[in-house]
């Protein structure tokens, strides 16, 4: 990654780091040291693991002010559903984090770039290097501007599948299906695409590596397509 690269990512995160090599770091999977025969310490997988501790305890804080009738368990939920996996992809997509990534040849041409598992590991690994860098108010404003900053919407993408189910429920006895249009890709990269459909007809299309990655989208979609047309 070179300089220009590097002000471009922070640009798109509003934040100047002090000490670049945390950025590079951050943003260097293991494919990408193994094949430059860089020390493994030097890929982001430490920065991956502190920066879900900085996330966990930040969204905890904000949970415990923010919903204050809500009791633990339903708490532990919800954080849960803010840290998994598709939602800190979702974020990652928002900065364009995948366009930064230091990937292996082999890891590059088997569409890492777009893996939910490699982008979201290297969102958790952003963080962890802010809070290196700038510390916890820093680490602190990144997470509420760009993970924060629209629960609403995040709820609404992880919660997708059972929303829909809800409102189909609620307007009548059609059933709700997802059907797979079509497979791309080798077996060891597969991508699914799936419509929501409802009487015959599509209300979102989604896809994913997984199918039910697919359908989540499918279903997503689905919502705000139905949203938009005042449909619901």
């Amino acid at each position: 990654m070179n300089i220009q690269d590097t002000r471009q990512l922070e640009q798109n995160i509003g934040y100047r780091f002090q000490d670049q090599s945390l950025l590079k770091t951050a943003v260097t999977h293991s494919s990408y040291a193994n094949e430059h025969k860089i020390p493994p310490v030097s890929d982001n997988e430490r920065l991956e693991y502190l920066g879900d501790a900085v996330l966990e305890l930040i969204v905890s804080e904000f949970l415990y002010h923010s919903e204050p009738d809500k009791p633990e368990g339903e708490m532990t939920k919800l954080r849960a559903s803010i840290v998994c996996e598709p939602t800190l992809y979702l974020c990652a997509k928002n900065i364009s984090l995948e366009n930064y990534l230091l990937l292996g040849k082999g890891e590059e041409g088997t569409g890492g770039r777009q893996r939910p598992s490699i982008v979201s590991d290297a969102m958790e690994a952003l963080i962890g290097a802010i809070y290196l860098d700038g510390g916890f108010a820093s680490a602190k404003e990144f997470i509420d501007h760009f993970i924060l900053n629209d629960l609403d919407h995040l709820q609404l993408f992880f919660d997708s599948k059972t929303i829909l189910q809800e409102m189909v429920q609620r307007n009548g006895a059609v059933e709700l299906v997802y059907e797979l249009v079509r497979e791309e890709g080798p077996d060891h990269n597969k991508t699914f695409v799936i419509n929501a459909t409802l009487g015959g007809r599509i209300l979102g299309t989604g896809s994913g590596h997984t199918k039910k990655a697919a359908e989540q989208e499918a279903a997503y979609r689905a919502i705000l397509s139905l949203k938009r047309n005042q449909e619901i």
